[in-house]
């Protein structure tokens, strides 16, 4: 096991100066703290107290998710880890990371930094720095709909995306629908393209055709829908399938802005039921996942991970609610 002995020896310096800097002491450099850590996790050293079970902390690293109210859709997620990791006397901290503050620190020297035994992180991006730093930490990391390839220490958490579009789809072809469009979220997002992909496949298995000009990407929020409302409507379509609740209200509030009634003229179907999609107008029809146990089942992979069990995929189903905003076709 490596000591804060070899890792003085290998940097030169005193043990003294490397118990600082583990420490987070501010009589050093931060350039000389910083050194210290990389090379703490280049050698594999770990805190003793990460180690006990009465000081064990975990981390939730958020970046692109809202989770203060209880209708965010982080809130629910953030809530049942929390409660799944309370009983095996986990401390968790929530930090909000940036993609900029990942650019200034390393993933494992900044997890060592802050004493976490492992860590969950949600809405991360391709392209955030740390994406990159996954493919190789040894800190046990569960991702929440994202995937990193051949690393036994990360795992992904999720809902059956094929499982969700394919019900909502076929929800909308028994009531007569051929030209669905879909409205997903962000470009670049895992699981906007893992939504498109199941879309593209559901539309193939009931042999309808998927074309261009009724397929488009947004952001997932309500805003900056009306261009593709407008674009999905000149295409003929009679059903927008959307990549999340918020979407779908965007979807709503434009319709009605238009004078199209929903669901008379126009079906509508989000991805999520946030506890707000009872009570839109017209209800949202919506694929559900369950949120709280989302951050539950990351918290018992991750627990795994710690444990050396190595969890790659792990899918939740998913059910359709059916409210008032989608019917059939009228003809």
């Amino acid at each position: 096991m490596t000591t804060i002995k070899d890792i003085a020896e290998r940097l030169g310096v005193s043990p003294g100066t490397v118990s600082k800097g583990l420490n987070g002491a501010k009589d050093i450099s931060e350039s000389l703290r910083q050194s210290i850590l990389n090379t703490a996790v280049e050698m594999g050293y770990t805190k003793k107290k990460t180690q006990k079970k009465d000081t064990r902390k975990l981390c939730i690293l958020i970046e692109n998710m809202d989770y203060y109210m209880k209708d965010d859709f982080g809130y629910d997620i953030i809530l049942g880890f929390k409660q799944a990791a309370f009983k095996e006397s986990f401390d968790v901290e929530v930090i909000p990371v940036s993609h900029e503050f990942q650019k200034k620190r390393p993933y494992d020297a900044f997890l060592l930094d802050q004493n976490c035994s492992g860590a969950f992180i949600c809405g991360f991006a391709f392209d955030d720095p740390w994406m990159e730093d996954l493919k190789t930490t040894n800190v046990p990391t569960i991702l929440l709909d994202n995937y990193i390839k051949e690393n036994p220490m990360v795992g992904s958490v999720g809902s059956d995306s094929d499982e969700g579009i394919r019900l909502a789809v076929s929800h909308l072809v028994s009531l007569g629908h051929k030209k669905i469009a879909f409205l997903n979220g962000s470009k670049g997002s895992a699981i906007s393209e893992m939504r498109t992909e199941a879309y593209l496949k559901s539309m193939r298995l009931h042999q309808l055709e998927a074309v261009p000009e009724q397929i488009a990407y947004g952001h997932f929020v309500s805003t900056g829908v009306s261009e593709h409302v407008r674009k999905f409507l000149e295409s003929g379509a009679t059903a927008i399938l959307c990549g999340n609740d918020l979407i779908a209200y965007g979807v709503m509030e434009e319709c009605k802005r238009l004078g199209i009634s929903v669901p008379d003229e126009l079906s509508v179907i989000g991805y999520d039921d946030l506890p707000s999609s009872a009570h839109s107008e017209p209800p949202l029809t919506t694929v559900r996942q369950d949120r709280s146990k989302l951050g539950k089942c990351s918290y018992y992979v991750l627990y795994a991970l710690i444990n050396e069990v190595s969890l790659s995929r792990n899918l939740l189903r998913t059910t359709l609610t059916i409210r008032k905003s989608t019917d059939r076709v009228r003809n």
